[in-house]
């Protein structure tokens, strides 16, 4: 906001030479032929070590830092590589493996994403390679090479191109005779899970998730340091909690080898008998910024917003010295002599009325970075301080300048944690932060979404975009509104999260005004499938939340046009 105008993995194994005779018997006249014995060839093996990256990056050295393994997409097992080319790096990882001289090898790789390359070199003949332009799914990868008379190891390896997509791979093969490096490395124990956050919860339990560690066969789930329950996923349900009741859990990562230490806990509360998250919110809303600043809108006390509004986000909270931590000051001089007792009494009142007033982080100008366990913690704690402090009914994320899911999620759920089931979350975030459910606000959004009340996405001061039918719209549209909320609604968010949010005059942003009628048509659009433009979704979304307006002030100095308008048709919404 603006302060200024798959598959199990097999193991191949080591064959035995097998010894077998033949032995010819005559007759009854008991003529005996000599033995014939032979000896068969050893079997073939892999050659490559840790070739299904099941135990990350071990034995594989990649370029630059370019490779990772990750759980997910793999073709077999739980790991696979993922190499991303940067500038002038093209992500290469590759392994010496040992070799056989003068020997034939058959060298193979399933690959997906963007141009992936395969080859190998110092074979003392002819180095080969094979590479595929790029797939959506798994696709082989295959060539042969013959080594030297001389040949004891060469270097396979994997590449991917300059300026295009992440590539991946996994199951990689050297087939061949045995070079004497073959035998896969014993296991280790894995490393702690990362990630862990809470998802869904009810009066007796809450559902866990966490990152997948190379190498784990398992999971073990604690809650209050003891033992809970075991998962073999990501994801696990504690159940036989107290209803409304605050819980510590971690997770460890389990295997042949051992058990890794715990996770870094994290706190989640269960609901309450009867109750769930944001019950003070109606079902259809609308969100309004009231300005702790004057920037030439209309100055205003609390009492001053109308009725039409049924969330208040006051903006905006300030950074202190210690990361993640946040205060509020009230402008007492640039709102005309406003003071904290009026303040504090407004709020009451306001709340009075059916009405949730809640704490804007960010801004345009917002410092607030919240970015490992430290700072995830001070947010928490801090906003919680002013929640008891000044009444506020709950928080908005309007963080412009960069936002961390991991420890965003865990500063909210430790806040939730403290607040009980009745915290009221908003998010503001630009449009550019929801084009993708990769991205860092859509993350979080997704992460906290069982105790998530809306995300009011900024659809101004972002140009053009694209809607969730892969077509560019400019701003000012029915079909900008509705296209990129489509992103939203089709991306995991239930309809009652999403809500439109817009400048209320010309001169709230610096471009993507559009009327009151504009908003209007974009919320018959979405719930009922009427007034649309040249996009109309695939189905409606009759719970969608509502709207959301920067700010009240600028709606003040525009005579109320906006809320006027938008206010009792969010109400006749389905």
């Amino acid at each position: 906001m603006e302060r200024s105008a798959g598959r199990s993995r097999r193991r191949r194994r080591r064959s035995r030479p097998l010894l077998g005779g033949t032995l010819a018997v005559a007759t009854a006249a008991a003529l005996t032929v000599t033995g014939l014995v032979s000896t068969a060839q050893a079997a073939d093996i892999n050659n490559a070590k840790n070739a299904g990256f099941e135990s990350g990056l071990a034995n594989w050295t990649c370029s630059g830092g370019s490779g990772a393994a990750v759980s997910s997409p793999v073709r077999s097992g739980t790991s696979a590589l993922k190499a991303t080319p940067a500038g002038q790096d093209n992500a290469k990882c590759s392994q010496s493996v040992k070799v056989k001289p003068n020997s034939t090898y058959a060298l193979s790789s399933w690959v997906q994403g963007g141009y992936a390359y395969l080859g190998v070199s110092g074979t003392g003949t002819t180095d080969v390679s094979t590479w595929t332009p790029g797939s959506s799914s798994w696709t082989k990868l295959s060539t042969s090479f013959k080594t030297g008379a001389n040949t004891t190891s060469v270097t396979v390896y994997t590449h991917g191109w300059y300026g295009q997509a992440a590539y991946f791979a996994d199951d990689i093969e050297v087939t061949g005779p045995d070079g004497g490096g073959g035998e896969e490395p014993g296991p280790v124990i894995p490393a702690a899970p990362a990630g862990l956050t809470a998802g869904a919860t009810t009066t007796s339990s809450v559902a866990l998730s966490w990152n997948a560690v190379s190498g784990a066969t398992g999971y073990k789930v604690y809650r209050n340091g003891v033992q809970a329950t075991t998962s073999t996923g990501t994801s696990a349900t504690v159940t036989g909690l107290t209803a409304d009741t605050a819980y510590q859990f971690s997770v460890s990562a389990t295997n042949a080898a051992g058990e890794s230490v715990k996770s870094a806990a994290i706190s989640a509360r269960t609901a309450k008998e009867g109750t769930g998250p944001g019950t003070s919110v109606p079902k259809h809303a609308v969100t309004g910024y009231w300005q702790n600043f004057n920037n030439g809108a209309a100055v205003q006390k609390l009492t001053d917003v109308p009725a039409d509004y049924d969330i208040i986000a006051v903006s905006f909270a300030d950074a202190t010295p210690t990361p993640g931590q946040v205060t509020f000051n009230l402008d007492t001089a640039g709102l005309n002599g406003y003071t904290d007792a009026q303040f504090r009494a407004d709020i009451k009142t306001k709340q009075a009325q059916g009405k949730n007033v809640i704490i804007s982080i960010g801004g345009e100008l917002g410092t607030v970075r919240v970015d490992n366990d430290a700072s995830a913690t001070a947010f928490a704690n801090s906003v919680y301080a002013l929640m008891q402090d000044y009444g506020f009914n709950g928080v908005d994320i309007d963080l412009e300048n960069g936002l961390n899911a991991t420890y965003m999620t865990k500063a909210l759920r430790q806040l939730s944690a403290k607040a009980g089931s009745g915290l009221v979350i908003t998010m503001a975030p630009q449009t550019i932060d929801m084009q993708s459910t990769s991205g860092e606000y859509f993350k979080t959004a997704l992460n906290i979404k069982d105790i998530l009340t809306v995300v009011n996405m900024q659809y101004y001061n972002s140009g053009s975009m694209l809607g969730c039918d892969g077509k560019v719209y400019s701003q000012g549209s029915v079909d900008f509104l509705t296209a990129l909320a489509c992103i939203q609604l089709e991306g995991g968010l239930d309809p009652s999260q999403v809500g439109i949010g817009v400048p209320a005059s010309t001169r709230g942003a610096g471009s993507g005004y559009v009327s009151p009628s504009i908003v209007n048509a974009a919320l018959d659009c979405l719930t009922k499938g009427t007034n649309c433009g040249s996009f109309k979704p695939s189905k409606t979304y009759p719970s969608l939340r509502g709207a959301m307006t920067w700010s009240t002030n600028w709606d003040a100095t525009a005579g109320f046009a906006w809320s006027k308008a938008v206010g009792p048709h969010v109400r006749s919404l389905p």
